[in-house]
């Protein structure tokens, strides 16, 4: 037996462990995952059922590097699946910023990253799946289907992926930045949009774009360009090391990384959230160990906090009013990004965000409907916000679904979620989505989209 073939039994192995564990569930019992990570931000009600045995659907099966694609497990992480493909020089078309999102993940719930401008999302790279359905059984489906093209979106409301082929595209070694400060966020706009069209800057290829707003009037759009050639005495910088990736964008106007390093700049501090934890302080980022400057870790943390209320309690204790959790990524039209920046900055004042340019490939998606002519930015904040005793009725949260809306975009839902029913429906295409649940999940042994999203089920 061929190493390919015994990837494939194996992972042939793990789909019966998966329908075997489906079958243990007690009709009634919610279906769920029985998952150890997770990048959702979402409370959700306990529940005590047995969970989907998915335990070996982390892994790539198979890389095709003359036709650049892979068969890959649903569960397998974006880190496992660049350690896998890197080697053959090649990575998938979008690449989210987190190591332990999975391709499943990323796909059913929408991921993002520098590549988005031209890449679009990670399901446009997705040539077929298989998806294992509220009815137990395995369905294989392709773009234009009706599985297959409601999936982006439905967090396993429709079913779980259990094997994806994508699309692989071709990496250098090395990856050359140009950080460019803006101080006009309508020029910000109009260089996004811009780029986007062109796919290039000052005469040079852009291979990847995003930025961060770190004040009103200091913004900076990160310029990435895939490269060979690095130069002659040029050394790549070291992010999971004592530097900090996103104070770099201020300091410097160029840079270079290695690939690997590049894919998972934003992974080290999560982004600049790992402040939280003290993990940017000089003398204990020396004793930190580098193994757990990562996401999953300090997403562990947030957990604990949530556990023992630890923020809240030396909150009381110094007297400041109740924090509101704001976690969020929306998608706003790049011409209305000047707009809902400036509402940010006087009703919400998070800072830094996260501006990551977006544009579909070829095609729109019914339960995520952005347009395909349109680019959007995807912003990105997550912190908390003082808001006193009216916390608990998320206001800060609200006025941010309401912001978004009004100038024509989107609001992710791996985060916390307030419309009422006939407001998410409309969003999110809920009618179709029914209509296809209906279908392949006909004794509603998932979750719908609105209970998990709004009802924290």
């Amino acid at each position: 037996m061929t190493a390919g073939e015994s990837a494939w039994t194996l992972h042939a192995a793990a789909v019966d462990r998966l329908r075997a564990s489906y079958a243990a569930i007690p009709s009634g019992q919610p279906v769920r995952l029985a998952k150890k990570t997770s990048n959702l931000f979402r409370p959700r009600n306990a529940t005590h059922a047995p969970g989907l045995d998915v335990s070996g659907l982390d892994g790539v099966i198979f890389v095709d590097p003359k036709n650049r694609t892979a068969d890959v497990a649903g569960m397998t992480t974006y880190e496992h699946l660049v350690d896998a493909t890197l080697p053959y020089g090649l990575m998938p078309f979008v690449v989210p910023q987190l190591r332990t999102i999975t391709l499943g993940g990323a796909v059913s719930g929408l991921g993002i990253e520098s590549t988005s401008f031209r890449s679009g999302l990670p399901h446009e790279s997705v040539l077929e799946m298989d998806v294992f359905t509220g009815a137990g059984e395995v369905v294989t489906t392709r773009p234009g289907e009706e599985l297959f093209d409601a999936f982006p979106n439905s967090y396993g409301s429709l079913g779980y992926a259990t094997r994806l082929r994508i699309e692989l595209e071709p990496i250098r070694s090395h990856v050359a930045l140009r950080h460019i400060r803006f101080d006009d966020a309508g020029l910000l706009a109009k260089t996004i949009a811009m780029i986007t069209e062109t796919r290039e800057y000052g005469g040079e290829q852009v291979d990847g774009l995003d930025g961060v707003a770190f004040e009103p009037g200091e913004y900076y759009l990160t310029l990435a360009r895939w490269s060979d050639h690095p130069g002659a005495g040029a050394t790549a910088s070291d992010y999971a090391g004592q530097q900090i990736f996103y104070q770099s964008i201020q300091q410097r106007e160029t840079d270079l990384l290695t690939t690997y390093d590049y894919l998972w700049r934003w992974d080290t501090d999560w982004f600049w959230c790992s402040g939280a934890f003290g993990a940017q302080n000089p003398r204990l980022r020396r004793v930190w160990p580098r193994r757990y400057r990562r996401s999953d870790v300090y997403y562990r943390m947030v957990g604990w906090d949530h556990r023992f209320h630890i923020a809240d309690k030396l909150d009381k204790r110094a007297g400041r009013p109740l924090r509101e959790r704001v976690i969020q990524d929306v998608e706003i039209p790049v011409d209305q990004l000047p707009e809902f920046l400036d509402w940010f900055d006087a009703e919400v004042g998070m800072r830094p965000v996260w501006l990551c340019p977006l544009k579909l490939r070829r095609r729109e998606w019914p339960t995520y409907p952005l347009t395909l002519d349109t680019t959007y930015v995807n912003v990105g904040f997550w912190g908390t916000v003082h808001v006193g005793p009216g916390r608990e009725d998320a206001p800060m949260n609200r006025a941010i679904e309401a912001k978004v809306h009004e100038l024509g975009g989107h609001k992710s839902l791996y985060s916390e979620a307030f419309y009422d029913r006939e407001t998410f429906d409309r969003l999110y295409d809920g009618a179709h989505l029914a209509a296809v649940k209906q279908t392949y999940d006909p004794d509603n042994r998932l979750t719908s989209l609105y209970d998990k999203a709004v009802r924290r089920q």
